[in-house]
Parts: structure tokens; C-alpha cells; sequence
């Protein structure tokens, strides 16, 4: 029988639970998860966005809830003006 190891944690990446080690940073997470072009996501953390200066000191905790958004620009494709 596996037992389960005492550091690790669960938690919600991209609506899937995972099991990451405990004290799992932001940029740890970024760099598992191969985010592309990490600079340009946003981040939010239990609905609350991270901001970019807070990012490199956010420590996960069992449960947190990561989503990474990726805003684009578009145009007015299809719009007559």
C-alpha cells in the first residue's frame, strides 16, 4: 500500500485538481504548468487576480484555486462602420 507523503497539497489548476508539493510558489507553479510566454498572464488565485509584483512571493495553499488568463487583443472584424 502507497502512503501518502505529508508535504504535498491539492489544488485547482485550470478547473484540475492536482497534487503539488506544500509551499508551492507562483513561479514554481508557472514553470511546472510550462506556461507560455509567462509575462503576458495573468494570474488569479481564488478569483482574486495576483498582481505583477506579487507574483515571484505567492505561496499556494491547499485548495487555491489557479487560473492563468491570457488577454488578446482583436479588431472589428465584421463591424461597418
Amino acid at each position: 500500500m502507497r502512503k501518502e507523503r505529508d508535504d504535498n497539497m491539492t489544488i485547482t489548476v485550470a478547473g484540475e485538481k492536482k497534487e503539488v508539493k506544500e509551499g508551492l510558489t507562483l513561479p514554481e507553479l508557472i514553470l511546472l504548468e510550462k506556461v507560455e510566454t509567462p509575462e503576458y498572464v495573468t494570474v488569479s488565485v481564488n478569483e482574486e487576480f495576483v498582481a505583477s509584483d506579487k507574483v515571484a512571493d505567492t505561496v499556494l495553499k491547499e485548495g487555491d484555486n489557479v487560473e492563468f488568463l491570457y488577454f488578446m487583443g482583436g479588431g472589428c472584424h465584421g463591424i461597418d462602420r
